[in-house]
């Protein structure tokens, strides 16, 4: 495949190596490194798709600006969701596939499916409260991160006993808590940790690398072309 990479940090550069080792091709790099270069620059004949890892405040334009030239499109930013629905239209409108996920390890999106099952069962049961943790490196920027805000969201749906989130210490018995901590170069972990005056149970995901999740945008990426819609990991797992 001609593969069109928007961003180009540690993920970026990670991604470029694997669909090289891959046999793919990079049409080109979006980023501000290379100035001269823009995704308006491409057209379906020359990127078969893109792959968006930039920051909050660019990556909805730049999912815009491929969905306009019918690039399908790959993103990983997150951040911008108070934008998706748009995105979506724009998608429809296209005819252009997008493919959105908080995080691309195919660890973590068991750990999404998990998360959803042991709520569900310890709502059933009842006399635990939950609250959620992520740690990443300091240089993530927004928080909480996407991958703790998905697992969030999998919480609320099953245990009905929190109505909402904060990202802070809950005030209320309704309220989820989702704590945030930058430290050092953590790559990514999350936990979910039930309480009672009993016992505790925790589901944690500990990433030790990028690979995982580049594995799975470039998984995204290959899977994409052809097809019509928005899509997230559970389409492309089966889950």
């Amino acid at each position: 495949m001609k593969l069109l990479l928007i961003g180009y940090g540690k993920m970026g550069r990670a991604i470029e190596a694997q669909a090289i080792a891959r046999g793919h091709q990079i049409a080109g790099i979006v980023d501000p490194s290379h100035p001269t270069v823009q995704i308006s620059d491409f057209s379906p004949a020359e990127a078969d798709a893109a792959i968006e890892f930039t920051h909050p405040d660019a990556a909805y334009q730049n999912v815009v600006a491929c969905l306009q030239q019918g690039i399908p499109v790959v993103c990983g930013s997150t951040g911008w969701l108070h934008h998706f629905a748009e995105a979506q239209a724009l998608s429809k409108q296209t005819g252009t596939p997008l493919f959105y996920a908080s995080n691309y390890s195919v660890g973590v999106n068991l750990f999404f499916h998990f998360n959803e099952y042991i709520a569900a069962k310890m709502h059933q049961f009842g006399g635990y409260d939950v609250q959620v943790r992520e740690i990443h490196h300091t240089q993530k920027v927004d928080q909480p991160s996407g991958t703790a805000l998905t697992a969030a969201e999998g919480i609320l749906r099953h245990f009905p006993a929190k109505t909402t989130w904060r990202n802070e210490a809950a005030t209320t018995p309704q309220e989820l808590a989702v704590l945030s901590e930058r430290e050092g170069a953590v790559v990514g972990t999350h936990i979910v940790a039930y309480t009672s005056p009993a016992d505790s149970i925790e589901l944690k995901h500990e990433a030790h690398t990028r690979d995982g999740f580049v594995q799975g945008a470039l998984l995204a990426a290959e899977w994409l072309p052809g097809r019509q819609g928005v899509f997230g990991m559970k389409d492309l797992l089966g889950l």
